[in-house]
């Protein structure tokens, strides 16, 4: 191999945190190290999600969504406990701000993963070390553990880094591809979930080898041109670059009004909202983007500016959970001063592909049963016009 290639070869880690919420928990308090232990939306409640589980309450088949009675019946001894947004925040920015010390070329994905790019710190010859270096120090000064992808591209950076949990580092080459990733299903690829990989078995698209060799139109012809972007994927391709200003290019999605009154009557205010926010889903799906706070503008009729916004755990893309967020930030916070403008955005938005949702309410069975009717209802309103139908309230 040239030399210069060797040099010049693009190096990227991907950092994912290990139970990062639950390790969290675990590094405030550590009589919880060891336990079993969950994060769930409403621990009293046996209905109550899990948002995310320990290793140690893995082991004994506890996962993640599972209901706070389903983890308790499997595991009697299961420690429980509400999420804290704010305290995850916090670590997560610590974990940023450590990974920033190597290099500016830091993406963040979500609150609790990273792509680095290490080409110009080290490349492959360091890697390892590097990779080792950043692991130890989050650990020593965080007290919270994470696994590490190391690899050419952001697609096989993110594979690895899934490979060995908790504390693992992996290389992952694009020459070992076709060994280590073709023998999968499609589902374990990342980018695919159900839905396509549902479509790709109807096409004998069974696994990512199947994927990798397909025919192009016959792909195109069953996930459209992203179909394609996954192909390509598959057999180790992937060219985007690490962008420090990702997340800000694709920082919010929203829309707003001016009422053609100055309103004063609540139900009006929330048909506005209802509309407004089938607008910003519809954005949000034609970016393929969700987001995980919410804000409200409200201009009165006196030209004074107000925004109210809210983090949620779930990211947001469904027109009626997006509703549903805004009319109760409206509600909470409009003292009944006549309304000039009405505005509702989505932002701390990730793609659609990185999305792991983070579930901590009982909208886990409808959620299927939502996607479903969310992809018809775009493609009605793609094929006879914008509006022309929207889900109703429930």
């Amino acid at each position: 191999m040239d030399r210069k290639e060797h040099v010049n070869r693009r190096v990227i880690l991907h950092l994912d945190m290990n139970c990062f919420f639950a390790s969290v928990e675990q590094a405030h308090n550590p009589e919880l190290k060891g336990l079993a232990l969950a994060v769930a939306g409403n621990p009293k409640a046996r209905r109550g999600i899990l948002v995310t589980c320990s290793y140690e309450a893995r082991a004994f088949g506890v996962y993640t969504t599972m209901t706070v009675g389903e983890a308790k019946r499997v595991c009697p001894e299961l420690v429980l406990v509400p999420p804290d947004f704010e305290k995850y925040r916090q670590a997560s920015q610590a974990m940023f701000d450590i990974l920033r010390t190597y290099t500016e070329l830091v993406e963040p994905v979500s609150i609790d993963e990273a792509y680095i790019d290490i080409t110009a710190i080290g490349g492959l010859e360091n890697a390892m070390g590097i990779a080792k270096e950043m692991q130890e120090r989050i650990l020593r000064e965080l007290d919270l553990p994470c696994s590490i992808g190391i690899a050419p591209n952001k697609f096989l950076a993110k594979t690895a880094s899934d490979m060995k949990k908790p504390m693992g580092i992996t290389i992952l080459r694009k020459r070992e591809v076709s060994n280590i990733l073709w023998p999968l299903s499609v589902l374990e690829m990342h980018g695919i979930g159900k839905s396509s990989a549902e479509k790709l078995a109807q096409a004998d698209i069974q696994t990512i080898g199947d994927l990798a060799i397909a025919d192009d139109l016959k792909v195109k012809l069953t996930l459209g041109k992203r179909g394609l972007q996954l192909k390509q994927r598959a057999n180790g391709v992937d060219d985007r670059i690490v962008d420090p200003e990702a997340s800000e290019e694709r920082k919010s999605v929203g829309s707003s009004t001016t009422l053609a009154i100055d309103e004063t009557e609540l139900d009006p205010c929330l048909a506005v909202f209802q509309k407004l926010a089938e607008k910003v889903a519809s954005r949000l799906e034609a970016k393929q983007l969700a987001g995980t706070v919410i804000s409200i503008q409200i201009r009165t009729a006196a030209w004074r500016n107000q925004s109210r916004s809210k983090t949620v755990l779930n990211p947001l893309y469904r027109s009626q959970e997006i509703y549903k967020e805004a009319a109760q930030l409206f509600r909470l916070h409009w003292d009944g001063e006549p309304i000039r403008l009405l505005g509702i955005t989505v932002s701390n938005v990730i793609p659609f592909e990185e999305l792991h949702e983070q579930l901590s309410f009982d909208n886990f069975e409808r959620h299927d049963k939502e996607v479903s009717m969310q992809k018809l209802v775009s493609r009605m309103n793609d094929r006879f016009g914008p509006g022309t139908i929207h889900k109703g309230k429930q």
